[in-house]
């Protein structure tokens, strides 16, 4: 049964797979493959459940964005984790050193033992199987707490995951925001959590009674800078897609946009002609809907906060907002400022302000006095304008002439920086974050460390230390 409402039915299934792993500490490589490929097929069998469960979910969203966001980079994961799994765990022989020969010195990865991973609901199939693909690469159990937000998909994910792993493996867990406190606040050996800054702060100081490393998954104010040198017309093709992907409900969505200040009309006819090419008329079936009334009500919220202190807003689809239908079209935002809602906390969702700027150190010097972003996006084809932003401004992640599609990167980690998070996970960092690096240091037959032991001031130690402390 996946349904947990309690703190101690919590504990009993951390508990049941605490003993689990201590029965079976290292499972073998060739059954971590097993699991994955497992897991790969079930996906694609439930594909399309989990398609009418996402578009449930949101009351419309479409099955492009289910498709490409949610169950593809699930599937190209364990792909990549397959071939490179036996490498990954691969015992690694490091350097002892003169003072330490002839010992052998190697670096084992063990699994770790139990994993918890919170999900959020923008992307619920990704945001949980992605980390489970990796948790089980590295031998590990696993207990999943989803959203309240998603219970279509839920549904469909418990009994996928139910059909290929026993709950001592892979346990999903549901329920509202207290079973989410309860969750992790259990002494998992590490947690995995993806959601809101202020929430992941909770997670953090619940996790730090049990010293439970984490690694958190936030979000924050990512910015897309356009310079000089690159047609707004490319630009705008080139960051629209990661703005209206799931109607801008993505952690890595362009926040706010940076343009050279003569451009900014230019940017607007733009970005309308696009968008309305993308979605050429209201109620699109390739367009997603906001997930639910309390976020259309938030961002509706937001965008009148943001008239009423002066801003102008602008819809994409040249059409005035439907305040009945969660179908939001991009809303492009001018003349903003800091006491705006829209300036001061991150989106997530289809408004966009535009800043108009004259000096790229302008645009380098606001970005560095607040958090640090979990994307970053540079819209320049010059090299030298590329490499200035890159090395005076921090970020999780940069895109240069693309926005969202670096997450897909199987090779690379992911992961924020200050108040956009903490730690990486994806790829062979995910590994490795899942894993306990041991070092082993193994002394054949011959014993040179007795040349260390007392009595001390002997000659073999004067030598020792003549020849290494220089």
């Amino acid at each position: 049964m996946n349904m947990i409402h309690n703190k101690q039915s919590l504990t009993a299934i951390l508990a049941k797979q605490q003993l689990a792993y201590k029965l079976s500490p290292a499972p073998s490589i060739d059954y971590r493959k097993i699991q994955l490929m497992a897991l790969k097929e079930a996906l694609l069998s439930h594909q399309e459940a989990l398609i009418s469960a996402l578009n449930s979910d949101y009351g419309q969203r479409a099955k492009q964005d289910s498709l490409i966001a949610d169950i593809l980079p699930c599937i190209m994961n364990i792909k990549y984790t397959l071939k490179n799994l036996k490498k990954w765990t691969k015992p690694q022989r490091r350097h002892s050193g003169l003072l330490l020969s002839p010992a052998k010195v190697t670096v084992h990865y063990q699994p770790l033992g139990v994993i918890g991973i919170m999900v959020p609901w923008n992307f619920p199939v990704m945001l949980s199987i992605g980390p489970l693909i990796t948790a089980l690469a590295a031998g590990n159990r696993a207990m999943i707490k989803l959203s309240e937000y998603t219970p279509a998909t839920n549904a469909v994910l418990s009994t996928m995951l139910a059909s290929i792993f026993d709950s001592e493996i892979v346990a999903v867990i549901e329920g509202e925001a207290d079973v989410a406190a309860d969750f992790s606040a259990l002494p998992f050996n590490h947690l995995l959590f993806t959601g809101s800054t202020n929430i992941g702060k909770h997670v953090m100081r619940a996790a730090a009674d049990n010293l439970t490393p984490v690694t958190l998954e936030l979000g924050g104010k990512s910015p897309v800078i356009i310079t000089d040198d690159i047609t707004i017309e490319t630009a705008v093709e080139r960051l629209i897609y990661g703005k209206c992907l799931n109607a801008g409900q993505i952690c890595v969505a362009p926040d706010y946009v940076f343009c050279p200040e003569a451009k900014v009309e230019e940017f607007i006819k733009a970005y309308q002609h696009k968008f309305q090419t993308m979605y050429p008329n209201n109620e699109n079936s390739d367009y997603t809907n906001i997930i639910n009334e309390t976020q259309h009500q938030r961002l509706l919220t937001w965008l009148d906060d943001a008239k009423a202190k002066g801003a102008t807003v602008i819809s994409a689809s040249s059409e005035k907002v439907d305040r009945s239908s969660r179908q939001l079209a991009t809303q492009l935002i001018t003349e903003v400022n800091d006491d705006m809602l829209i300036m001061q906390e991150e989106i997530f969702g289809p408004l966009l302000p535009i800043l108009p700027y004259k000096e790229l150190d302008d645009v380098v010097n606001y970005i560095n006095d607040r958090p640090r972003p979990l994307a970053l996006y540079i819209m320049s084809f010059d090299k030298s304008t590329q490499q200035l932003i890159l090395d005076k401004t921090h970020s999780g992640g940069v895109g240069i002439n693309d926005t969202v599609m670096h997450v897909a990167a199987d090779d690379a980690p992911f992961g924020g920086i200050g108040d956009s998070g903490m730690g990486h996970y994806h790829g062979k960092e995910g590994f490795l974050t899942f894993s306990k690096a041991k070092t082993v240091l193994t002394q054949g037959k011959l014993n040179m460390g007795k040349f260390i032991h007392p009595p001390y001031e002997r000659f073999a130690q004067k030598l020792l230390l003549k020849i290494f402390m220089r």
